[in-house]
């Protein structure tokens, strides 16, 4: 009986560690099958590991294979542990490309440590090492290269990452096509500059160099002006046929066209209508056109028309006034005040999810409009930059009067106005009758045709190409032949050298300093419109840190109340200070130098007032931390105990269960 137990045992044993060889068996060729295969799930609220459709589309479509080469000094162990999460969560977005790109997209990471072959090829490339507090250079840059093109990012910005998608698509959309875009500008500012004259050059004058904006176009685009003539009746008038075709154009901009001609007016609509995509400064107010004649007010360049058309509305006579974002100037009479027409736009003012606005920190826009959509536009309408709440329309004539006089005259209407939009769709004709004089040529090419029918000329009066039997001469596109996108901003000014950049000459140079996002805000708006359609619709991808929500909600209340008490302090000292110099004009001039009895009464009382505030700031901020300490003490009691008790509470259930079922077969 010994002996069959024994090798009962035995057989036990080994049945036991076959099965555990077995089991580490199974175990290695599992995980030599999940390696191999490619299974990705992205639990990410915004989807921020996922490709976005226009980027899967682009994807598609390449032409030509793209190579993203990744530099990262990885090896290098004084780098700071943001940059290297940051680092990690870049090559493996990369990867996405790789697996979506049909086999065109290679990604391939180098380590650029000092004195090695890929440490030549960034400098090469242009890639800028940033230096660590302990001599070291970091190199994180990223390299596309296409056949003989090449874009770089120099350095990865981890301030940029909610547009990371954005940054890498564009990039291998612009390595598929070898020519610069092509932009159109139609203005009625001197933006391209002035040329010498023999006047000017007799009294010794300079040409008025392009403005800075254009200057900076020019790097990227082949910019040229549309000649779209005078006003009719004007020296020159309007051209005969003004045409603006979209294969000449990758995008037109009308930036302050003021007294356009219909003729023109139509061009751009029938340039919309074929796909072309279009920027649209629309100023009631442009404080940087020069008035025709002294004394008369800047014109406006609102083609109600083409507005009207598009689903949106601008009031030409009225600009917006906001408080909130009222601008330091100085006046006519010299002295600095606050003009509640100059809008500095924050961080706050602007569309925080669209590409062209998401990093844009300060605007300043003088004496802008607001846009508005018609109720029955049926086009998608997204705000790009909009006022404060604090802010309401105000006659545009009046802001010559000053702001004491738009002070007396403000109220608020506690709305926001939106003073720049982006417009996308499938438009309709602006002119449903047709090109502008096309009806009386029309009518006479019929009157003619007529007469060569009776002459025999033709049976149908068609003519002798027949392509317009129905006799809709110059009728053109009544609506969109492809989806365009129209982004309108309701002010040309915020691109007057002045407004955004600070030239000065030095020893010779010419030294320039940008000190808001005005030119940042154009730049991103005609490269995103320059792209592909599915360019274009890629956004924002959010952000990969998560704030504490319901703390930032805690602080903002009591920072609520800590204001509304710091104003009634303020208030207090208002009032004191008045009363006593009432009490001083009481006193006798002897007493000059002496306080009065009723002046040291109103001295204590508002120090005592004082007091009883700054003890009920002090419980306010008590409050608020004890408020913080425990939402934080349940976040953390949550995280350490939460998962230990459910496990805990999974294993008694299934103890439970067991004992149960056991119980049931007994």
């Amino acid at each position: 009986m010994s002996e069959k137990k024994k090798a009962f045992g035995v057989g036990k044993s080994l049945f036991s560690a076959g099965g555990i060889v077995l089991m580490l068996l199974i175990l290695v060729f599992i995980n030599a099958i999940a390696s191999q295969a490619n299974l990705r799930w992205d639990a990410t609220a915004d989807n921020l590991y996922s490709l976005s459709d226009g980027t899967l589309k682009i994807l598609s479509d390449l032409d030509r294979k793209v190579d993203l080469k990744v530099f990262f000094s990885r090896d290098n162990v004084n780098t700071p542990v943001h940059i290297k999460n940051y680092a990690e969560r870049v090559i493996d977005f990369l990867q996405e490309y790789e697996r979506h790109g049909g086999g065109k997209v290679r990604v391939t990471t180098h380590n650029p440590e000092p004195d090695t072959e890929a440490e030549d090829w960034a400098q090469k490339y242009g890639l800028q090492p940033a230096g660590l507090p302990t001599g070291e250079r970091l190199y994180f840059g990223l390299v596309a290269v296409s056949a003989d093109q090449e874009e770089t990012i120099p350095s990865m910005d981890p301030t940029r990452e909610a547009n990371l998608e954005y940054d890498i698509t564009r990039i291998i959309s612009r390595l598929q096509s070898a020519r610069k875009p092509k932009l159109g500008i139609l203005t009625g500012l001197p933006v391209f500059g002035g040329s010498p004259n023999m006047a000017m050059m007799q009294m010794g004058q300079q040409p008025q160099p392009a403005w800075v904006f254009l200057q900076e176009l020019q790097k990227s685009y082949e910019v040229s002006e549309i000649d779209a003539g005078g006003p009719p009746g004007a020296p020159g008038g309007p051209p005969e046929d003004i045409s603006i075709d979209p294969s000449d154009y990758d995008l037109v901009m009308l930036m302050h066209a003021k007294d356009l001609s219909e003729a023109a007016r139509y061009a751009v609509d029938q340039y919309l209508l074929a796909g072309g995509n279009l920027i649209v400064m629309a100023d009631p107010l442009a404080v940087s056109d020069s008035p025709s004649a002294p004394g008369q007010p800047q014109g406006s360049s609102i083609p109600d028309d083409l507005l009207k058309a598009w689903g949106l509305s601008i009031d030409g006579a009225k600009v917006v006034a906001d408080y909130d974002y009222a601008t330091r100037v100085r006046n006519a009479q010299n002295q600095v005040e606050n003009s509640p027409v100059w809008l500095s736009v924050p961080s706050g003012g602007v569309n925080p999810d669209n590409i062209t606005t998401a990093d844009l920190e300060s605007l300043l826009l003088p004496a802008a409009g607001a846009i508005e959509k018609l109720e029955s536009a049926p086009y998608e309408y997204e705000t790009l930059i909009h006022s404060s709440a604090n802010s309401a329309l105000v006659d545009s004539f009046r802001v010559r009067f000053g702001t004491e006089s738009l002070r007396r005259e403000f109220t608020p209407t506690v709305e926001s106005y939106d003073l720049a939009v982006r417009v996308r769709g499938k438009f309709k004709t602006a002119f449903p009758n047709g090109k502008p004089g096309a009806a009386d040529d029309a009518g006479a090419g019929a009157a003619g045709a007529a007469g060569a029918g009776e002459d025999g000329a033709g049976e149908d009066g068609a003519g002798e190409d027949g392509e317009n039997p129905d006799g809709a001469a110059g009728k053109g596109l009544t609506e969109g032949a492809a989806t365009a996108t129209v982004v309108v901003i309701a002010d040309a000014d915020f691109l007057y050298d002045a407004f955004y950049v600070d030239q000065r000459d030095l020893f010779g140079f010419k030294i320039a300093r940008i000190f808001n996002d005005n030119l940042n805000f154009l730049l991103n708006t005609c490269e995103l419109l320059t792209g592909s359609e599915a360019l274009i619709g890629i956004r924002s991808r959010g952000t990969f840190e998560r704030p504490f929500e319901r703390v930032e909600e805690l602080e903002k209340k009591a920072q609520a109340r800590w204001l509304s008490r710091e104003q009634e302090l303020v208030r207090k000292v208002e009032e004191t200070n008045s009363k006593l110099q009432q009490l001083e004009g009481q006193k006798d001039p002897s007493q000059e130098f002496i306080l009065s009895e009723k002046q040291e009464a109103e001295i204590r009382k508002f120090q005592e007032e004082k007091q009883r505030i700054n003890q009920e700031l002090k419980i306010v901020r008590r409050n608020l931390r004890s408020d913080i300490e425990a939402l934080g003490a349940r976040v953390k009691f949550v995280n350490i105990f939460g998962m230990p008790i459910l496990i805990s509470l999974a294993g008694l259930g299934y103890a439970l269960y067991r004992r149960r079922k056991s119980e049931n077969r007994g």
